[in-house]
């Protein structure tokens, strides 16, 4: 085994999702999966399910009705931890150390509501402070951490560039994409430097998304999209990046995930 491909996926239910999930491992056999927005506390969780789909090794950091985090995987885990950020157990971080010590980090941040200000939104301003949290804790350990091999991924709940939805001006007061969240995850990115895995694939200015939105029935053709999920290497990991794939044809198959699956493979 020379490399190691990796998903991360919001599923927005796993146990809905159970079909999509073996579809995935059918047509793309990833080594590790990393699940956000199970919806399903630990005991609930399908582990005998997903084990006959080859994933011996999962890691839950679950809760009722809504958010969760899992990572399955092919391989043992040196290590599993769960995270918390501005003094919540919310189930939104997870983290293990596989194969040559590579750190992968699932996480799941806040969507923020609809109103895009701390002030009269209370959820919106838990988004900036869980990024923010995040952000800190990494800028106090940089000299640290920043030459180690660390993936981050998951849904981030924020859409960046302007090529990361279907129409920038439309969408800068538009929850996902408004400046103040995008300056607040460009400070987690660049907390530890890190690298874009599939921004390597898909250039700029090439429009790319992960999300659709349930409430517009014509997604495809229209295609008004947003880049909402993520996956990010510091630079010890930026040249052993082989490929990445945004698996679009996900939003089509029955009872989907209002997000596709997003794939990178790294070579160990």
């Amino acid at each position: 085994m020379n490399s190691f491909s990796l998903v991360t996926w919001n599923v927005n239910s796993v146990r809905i999702r159970l079909d999509l999930l073996k579809q995935l491992v059918e047509e793309k056999n990833p080594d590790v999966v990393c699940l956000q927005e199970v919806k399903a506390k630990k005991e609930d969780f399908p582990f005998d399910d997903i084990k006959k789909l080859g994933f011996e090794h999962i890691c839950v950091y679950g809760m009722a009705g809504y958010n969760g985090v899992a990572i399955l995987s092919k391989h043992p885990f040196k290590s599993v931890e769960e995270m918390n950020w501005v003094g919540k157990k919310d189930a939104r971080h997870i983290k293990c150390i596989l194969f040559d010590d590579i750190e992968i980090n699932n996480i799941y941040i806040p969507a923020g509501g609809d109103i895009p200000d701390p002030i009269e939104n209370l959820s919106f301003a838990y988004k900036l402070c869980f990024m923010d949290d995040i952000s800190e804790y990494l800028e106090h350990r940089k000299a640290e951490l920043k030459n180690k091999k660390i993936l981050f991924c998951g849904d981030f709940n924020v859409a960046p560039s302007e090529n990361d939805v279907w129409n920038h001006k439309q969408l800068l007061k538009i929850v996902s994409h408004t400046p103040i969240e995008v300056e607040r995850l460009t400070r987690l990115f660049n907390s530890l430097d890190f690298v874009d895995a599939v921004r390597k694939f898909y250039k700029e200015p090439e429009k790319v998304f992960s999300w659709w939105s349930y409430r517009n029935p014509n997604w495809l053709t229209n295609d008004k999209g947003r880049r909402l999920d993520h996956i990010w290497v510091t630079k010890p990991l930026e040249n052993r990046i082989a490929n990445a794939e945004i698996l679009k044809e996900f939003r089509s198959k029955e009872r989907p995930s209002d997000h596709v699956p997003v794939m990178v493979e790294i070579f160990l």
